[in-house]
């Protein structure tokens, strides 16, 4: 279901909103260009709205989906929680791909936030991460991972300095790296979903680490 958002963006809200929701943030690109639906979260919430019930998630597609905005892509973020918040959430994570988790570590200490959850994660090093103290960082990263001329990508050693700045801050940090997956878990080609190489993992190590939310 398709849900306006109070900035003019837009949520796609899978399954009814209880105890606990999954806010969910698109990367971006240097462009400044209109927000789609990103292929990769699209992928991860058609495999885990099944085996999570008791979660309900937001995906949500920016005004303009670029880093030169990221204020704005911020403010969609915070947005998608007021909406889950109004509808009952007590306990959120941010499920945070690409240029996500930079959205996502701006809002993690928007309330009801607990636990943030990066998936190729751009996490530069000029980005505070003071907002994580009190919250869980969980970052996984493809092993082959990294920008390409016209194709954005986000190096592993990216995340990797990030997390050794979050456990300096005292913040519960992993990090896993999936061997042989590269940026996206999915594309879309032909109006169609189709999952990129280690897919697989990518949606088993999410669901481990929204099960732990749950717990």
């Amino acid at each position: 279901m398709i849900v306006p958002l109070a900035t003019g963006a837009e949520g796609r809200l899978t399954g009814a909103v209880g105890m606990r929701a999954v806010v969910c943030l698109n990367g971006g690109t240097h462009a400044q260009v209109p927000g789609t639906w990103s292929a990769s979260v699209e992928y991860l919430v058609r495999g885990l709205a099944p085996l999570l019930a008791s979660l309900a998630f937001v995906e949500v597609r920016y005004r303009v989906k670029s880093w030169r905005r990221l204020d704005d892509c911020v403010e969609d973020g915070r947005a998608a929680l007021d909406l889950v918040r109004e509808r009952g959430a007590r306990e959120v994570a941010l499920l945070g791909f690409s240029m996500g988790g930079a959205v996502s570590v701006r809002l993690a200490q928007e309330p009801g936030v607990t636990a943030l959850v990066g998936l190729a994660p751009w996490l530069p090093p000029e980005l505070d991460l003071t907002p994580l103290e009190g919250r869980r960082l969980a970052i996984v990263h493809g092993s082959l991972d990294a920008p390409l001329p016209g194709v954005p990508g986000v190096r592993p050693s990216v995340s990797a300095d990030a997390h050794r700045r979050a456990l300096a801050l005292g913040v519960e940090s992993e990090r896993t790296v999936i061997g042989g997956a590269l940026h996206a878990i999915a594309i879309r080609a032909g109006g169609r979903l189709v999952p990129m190489p280690r897919a697989e993992r990518w949606l088993a190590l999410t669901r481990m680490q929204l099960e732990r939310f749950c717990a």
